[in-house]
């Protein structure tokens, strides 16, 4: 969504790097080009000027002048400046003292909200509630029936006494959307449902008879939060929507959806500022999963190519599997190899995290390679499966069997060629050394790991160490270097006797002369 905003920053945030000082004309010109680029991004012209104005104002500050890297202090006060546009701090949703939690959806038809309220539905429940999805939307044709298809698809039940709208009848509601909602919620109370999510209608524009019913329900529920959906690609005429929706029923939070579309969506970013309610949640894309808890500073630093890894590692701490992660850690402890086997598992637990593009554009510097991000297909990881599962269980746990005429059958039983085949093998080939290294120590080439080879450590020390004299090659003095030799090392072992463990050999010992704990001579025999 906020790729060229975020290129247009990178590259704005380029020029400053590698100077010692920053002078006002430099300032002015950073200040100028991020003013262009929120505007590209079709953010709204009084929360740019209202922005570019406080970073200018910090920009000249004390904070900077000061600062041993002005580059990046700039960076940082536009990164703080952007949480702020965007909410200021994660708000998450206030439960109900007593009785169900009340939660009304409202915003315009196409806005996702049926699809939203399934999403929510399904992440309430992860978290532990019992959410039931309320069908108050009764104009628009089979928006009941789709509401119906959502909950089933995120296993939470649906109240919906009436059929809606349907086709053939669009001017004849079947039912009073404020006594179905008002119903919901009693129904709720009885089923012990600790979450009502209430779908309400929605139009293709802001008008008062709509207003005028979200009002009612309002009325008739009491909601304890109203949650306003807007579509991230509508452009700056999403400010205007927000601030109709807040005047005629007052909401408390924001949810941004289609976030995954290509648009600017600067004007997404605008309506936090605007209207001065929280954004609270996001929808990411069209699965029942596609669904997350807003934080303002993970987005900013989304959109400054910071990345996001707190959110990633949330991710894998939801998918992972921890009796899988347990047994993995033993067998790199016990040094055990890595097998075909293990390879399929690691992969299985990648799928579970969702999209492979949407956890890499969560790292640091993402935008760099976005375009080979593009690029990627996801369905080279089911044709690595396919070629794994292909192969019979002795030949994932030991691949050095695979022939060619193994290979061959291998490519035919996954429908590939034999060339990703050989490709998967030779990569897995290096990922085992890479594994069998780490398991004895460490990797070879590490700077500062002294005693492994390669290491900077062994390099140093191999350089302090004596040089070894090297042989004559005049075969009279090298005879003579190899007896001197020979005499040195028999007057060593004259020196020094040899035989037991301490270097003693029989002989009167007396314990007492060593500095040992309190009674443990008797474990020395004596």
């Amino acid at each position: 969504m906020f790729n060229s905003l975020s290129d247009r920053l990178t590259a704005t945030f380029k020029n400053l790097r590698g100077k010692g000082r920053l002078t006002e004309a430099d300032v002015d010109a950073t200040v100028r080009e991020i003013r262009r680029a929120l505007l590209d991004a079709d953010v709204a012209v009084p929360v740019v000027r209202e922005f570019t104005g406080r970073v200018r104002e910090r920009a000249l500050g004390a904070e900077v002048s000061a600062a041993l890297n002005p580059g990046q202090q700039i960076v940082k006060i536009v990164n703080e400046e952007l949480v702020e546009i965007l909410g200021g701090e994660t708000r998450r949703i206030r439960l109900a003292k007593n009785g169900p939690t009340v939660i009304m959806l409202a915003g315009l038809q196409g806005a996702g909200k049926t699809t939203l309220a399934g999403k929510l539905s399904k992440w309430l429940k992860a978290q532990g509630h019992s959410p039931i999805l309320v069908a108050c939307d009764l104009q628009r044709p089979n928006a009941v029936t789709q509401l119906q298809v959502v909950g089933q698809r995120a296993n939470v039940p649906v109240f919906a006494p009436h059929p809606g709208a349907t086709s053939t009848e669009l001017d004849q509601p079947a039912g009073d959307p404020v006594a179905v909602a008002r119903a919901g919620v009693e129904e709720a109370r009885q089923k012990l449902h600790d979450v009502v999510i209430v779908d309400t209608a929605g139009r293709l524009g802001v008008d008062a008879g709509m207003m005028e019913q979200a009002r009612q329900i309002r009325r008739a529920i009491v909601p304890n939060e109203v949650l306003f959906v807007i579509d991230s690609m509508i452009g700056q005429d999403a400010v205007n929507t927000a601030m109709a929706f807040d005047e005629g029923v007052n909401f408390t939070g924001i949810v941004l959806s289609k976030l995954d579309g290509d648009a600017r969506g600067g004007a997404a970013l605008s309506v936090a500022s605007v209207t001065g309610k929280p954004v609270m949640f996001a929808s990411t894309g069209e699965g029942l999963d596609d669904f997350e808890l807003f934080h303002p500073d993970r987005m900013a630093s989304r959109i400054l190519d910071l990345g996001d890894v707190l959110t990633l590692i949330e991710q894998a701490e939801k998918a992972w599997d921890k009796d899988e992660a347990a047994r993995m850690a033993k067998k790199f402890a016990d040094q055990e190899d890595f097998t075909l086997e293990d390879f399929l598992a690691q992969m299985q637990q990648i799928r579970n995290m969702g999209s492979m593009k949407k956890m890499l554009m969560m790292m640091p510097g993402a935008q760099n390679i976005r375009q080979q991000l593009e690029q990627f297909d996801e369905r080279e990881i089911d044709r690595v499966e396919a070629i794994v599962r292909s192969m019979t269980p002795h030949e994932r746990l030991a691949p050095k069997i695979i022939n060619g005429s193994r290979r061959a059958r291998i490519a035919r039983g996954s429908g590939v060629h034999v060339s990703e085949v050989n490709g998967l093998l030779e990569r897995f080939a290096q990922a085992q050394k890479m594994m069998k290294k780490m398991a004895q120590g460490g990797m070879p080439g590490m700077p500062g790991m002294p005693g492994m080879p390669g290491a900077g450590g062994a390099r140093k020390n191999a350089k302090n160490a004596p040089k070894k004299k090297a042989k004559s090659g005049n075969p009279a003095k090298a005879a003579q270097e190899r007896k001197e030799a020979e005499a040195r090392r028999a007057n060593a072992a004259k020196a020094l006797p040899t035989g037991a463990a301490f270097g003693q050999q029989g002989g009167d010992f007396d314990p007492s002369q060593l500095n040992l704990p309190k009674g443990f001579d008797k474990f020395l025999g004596k």
